[in-house]
């Protein structure tokens, strides 16, 4: 074998397996299309990681990969393309070379669906977030929007204002909301401003967010609405291709099945982080990987004492 260990996604969970394993005694590759981090990346301050107050998502990632660097070898914008299985084997296809490997951890987590209007991008960090129990500290005081009509984007919507946001403006593109009404109920008695038929232009600003653009989708009537940050839940989608052509089994979000010990349904195959579903908080997806890194060791025909 190339390498005992194919860890395939180099964000916080990736790295805190490669870590994990590397120490275990496991030669251990980290494979990863572009330059590490996954999504933490995008986040201007992480304050709820513990040991740093506040950090940039990229400064935490940085040193995350730093510390990993030490112990495995890293395969930076080199994606894996598919998997082929054997009895006792792995080949890992990527966009450089074939590797064989006796067991796999996949970290390769969701992508944020988007709003794709103008002002999204730009104004990513600066009032823009996907998180609301990422950034919503940050916006404690001021007024927000969050954008969506599903449980997800309820949930943040009552969060934020839980967590003293002063004005949180639901807005919806549909004429009911898809959220179990528990949460709309929830969300009127905490006084949540909820606004129907109304899908957003653009996100509008000078240095930060300023307001959203609207459309009433009936009468096409335009309108502003004044805020300091824009929440955007409108979904996840799982980056489970390599899931599916191994055959994983996937839960009805598309997110990866997995035990306490981060096994899936195939021998030695694991999943960690944002891919399993659950939180998808940065501290969490680290405990995972080291979980999923340990585990392999029965696998790969090794002991760990615990």
């Amino acid at each position: 074998m190339d390498y005992e260990l194919a860890i395939i996604g180099a964000g916080p969970a990736g790295y805190s397996a490669g870590i994990y394993a590397a120490r275990s005694g496991i030669k251990t590759a980290l494979f990863d299309r572009g330059d590490g981090g996954g999504r933490a990346v995008l986040s201007p301050k992480i304050e709820n990681y513990a040991g740093f107050e506040s950090i940039p998502g990229a400064e935490l990632m940085e040193k995350m990969k730093r510390h990993a660097e030490k112990y495995v070898t890293m395969h930076l914008y080199e994606e894996v393309k598919t998997i082929h299985r054997s009895t006792d084997t792995f080949t890992l296809v990527t966009t450089k070379a074939n590797y064989s490997v006796g067991a796999i951890l996949l970290c390769t987590g969701t992508e944020h669906k988007t709003l794709d209007i103008p002002g999204e991008k730009e104004f990513l960090g600066k009032g823009v977030s996907y998180c609301a129990t990422c950034d919503g500290f940050f916006f404690k005081g001021k007024h927000v929007a969050v954008m969506g009509g599903g449980n997800t984007a309820l949930m943040e919507a009552i969060f934020l204002k839980q967590i003293g946001c002063k004005n949180v403006t639901l807005v919806h593109r549909r004429e009911q909301l898809r959220a179990e009404k528990i949460y709309e109920t929830e969300a009127r008695e905490k006084h949540i401003q909820i606004l129907l038929n109304k899908e957003a232009d653009r996100i509008a600003g000078k240095d930060t967010v300023e307001s959203v653009h609207l459309t009433d989708v009936a009468s096409q009537k335009k309108s502003v609405l004044e805020v300091d940050g824009v929440f955007i839940s409108v979904g996840d989608t799982p980056q489970n291709e390599l899931a599916k052509i191994l055959g994983l089994t996937l839960n009805d979000h598309g997110y990866i099945v997995v035990d306490r010990q981060q096994r899936t349904n195939i021998k030695g195959v694991y999943a960690a982080g944002d891919i399993t579903g659950g939180l998808r908080q940065v501290i969490t997806a680290c405990a995972e990987g080291a979980i999923a890194a340990l585990s392999s060791t029965e696998a790969l025909g090794k002991k760990y004492p615990y």
